[in-house]
């Protein structure tokens, strides 16, 4: 994991407001190599961010999928969870907004954490 990664994992991920700015490109171009293990997608016309974790088998995607949704629930943010065999899939975006924040970010390197953790 990288330092910046460490860094954007160690901020908090605060509630989201309906009319919270949502991140310009500029803004998602400066954070995204914070997260280099992640892509952002465009799904609905709303921009997210999408990684998948590779596993060794269905235990272990079910496993980390339970921990992001620990955290998630904690800090009241839930991602998009897939779960198959050998990969869990994790998209974040900010549904008040319908785009990306900060805290969706934030919430990436959280799950790179996790991940790295487990």
């Amino acid at each position: 994991m990288s330092s910046n990664s460490s860094q954007l994992s160690n901020e908090q991920c605060e509630a989201c407001r309906p009319d919270a700015p949502k991140l310009t490109q500029d803004g998602i171009d400066q954070l995204l190599p914070e997260v280099p293990l992640w892509e952002v997608i465009e799904e609905e016309g709303q921009k997210r961010l999408h990684r998948v974790f590779a596993t060794s088998n269905f235990e272990q995607a079910m496993a980390l999928a339970s921990r992001i949704g620990e955290y998630a629930d904690v800090v009241g943010h839930h991602p998009r969870l897939v779960v198959e065999w050998g990969r869990l899939a994790v998209t974040w975006w900010s549904h008040k907004i319908g785009g990306l924040h900060r805290n969706d970010f934030i919430c990436a390197a959280r799950c790179d954490d996790l991940a790295n953790s487990y």
